[in-house]
């Protein structure tokens, strides 16, 4: 039976490519966003990668016109209830999910000061908070199949540097990484050998929709950029990967493929031809772990208190 990946935020620039990676590795491909459209009311197809014209339903096409098999169903990751409608489809059209890949975000980089309430709510709504639906969501399927999936969130790995004048959109992402590293200790102290989920982010700035929103502030942007494919590629080695090689690890694609795949020569990559696109991410990241990391005293679980107790909580 054909493996399925379902792509959360797969309308346009590094999600689409995504999921054209994983329908070309072999995977029925669930494209899943929030814009929709009738792609034959194009003018050209395909449409512009980054643009508003590339919505779940153009991403659909692309696959299934290249030979491969996808499905286009529209998710709003800030409703639970259309997250939960996502997954209970999945599971009534396909009764399984191999991968999942949450990719959709918003973003606002600014000061505390100049960063709303309304935009900081909207990031985590999409962020973290849509996420953790997805996971919780996606439950009932790993369960039904004996728990042996993927996941891969586009989120840092965790250090200082990265709050630095984007502290409200930091708490998010920052927040997904530390659902990356404590679901795979869930995971493990749980025997589910089974299950990984990684986080992944850019080493080097990707051409996107996201990145052409700061184009007008860069005098030669292009040239800062890579293809999304590079960042689809890692995904696809990070899934052919072992679960205990991936399994809460937060990286970037470049130093996956460097270290897992033997990739040294990033030129295919690049927008511009002749162009060094600066690593906009550090060459080490912090060591998270402590001293005492197995040594966490009585673990409390608040499913197992007493109702007075939960009632204190």
């Amino acid at each position: 039976m054909q493996p399925v990946a379902v792509v959360v935020g797969g309308s346009r620039g590094i999600g689409r490519q995504v999921a054209l990676d994983l329908a070309q590795a072999g995977y029925l491909v669930v494209v899943a966003a929030k814009t929709t459209s009738d792609p034959a009311s194009l003018a050209t197809f395909p449409p512009d990668p980054n643009s508003n014209d590339s919505t779940i339903n153009t991403v659909a096409r692309e696959i299934n016109e290249a030979g491969g098999h996808s499905l286009a169903i529209k998710v709003d990751t800030r409703s639970v209830d259309s997250v939960n409608a996502l997954f209970t489809q999945v599971m009534e059209k396909f009764s399984r999910m191999d991968v999942h890949v949450y990719n959709s975000g918003a973003i606002w980089w600014s000061s505390v000061e100049k960063t709303p309430y309304k935009r900081f709510k909207l990031m985590q709504e999409v962020n973290v908070e849509g996420l953790y639906a997805c996971i919780q969501a996606a439950m009932a399927i790993f369960q039904k199949t004996h728990w042996r999936a993927r996941v891969v969130v586009v989120c840092p790995p965790i250090y200082s540097r990265f709050f630095r004048g984007k502290t409200a959109y930091a708490v998010g992402k920052v927040g997904m990484s530390v659902l990356v590293k404590g679901l795979a200790m869930d995971w493990e102290c749980e025997g589910k050998e089974g299950m990984a989920i990684s986080g992944i982010w850019p080493a080097t700035a990707i051409q996107s929709a996201a990145t052409e929103q700061f184009q007008a502030q860069d005098a030669s942007p292009a040239a800062r950029l890579r293809k999304p494919a590079v960042f689809a590629e890692a995904i696809v080695a990070m899934l052919r990967a072992p679960e205990g090689v991936v399994s809460g690890v937060l990286t970037t694609d470049e130093d996956f493929l460097c270290e897992h795949c033997g990739v040294v020569d990033f030129a295919k990559y690049i927008v511009v031809e002749g162009s060094s696109p600066p690593r906009i991410m550090p060459l080490e990241f912090p060591v998270l772990e402590v001293a005492e990391q197995d040594d966490e005293g009585r673990r409390v679980d608040s499913t197992k208190m007493a109702p007075k107790e939960k009632a204190k909580v």
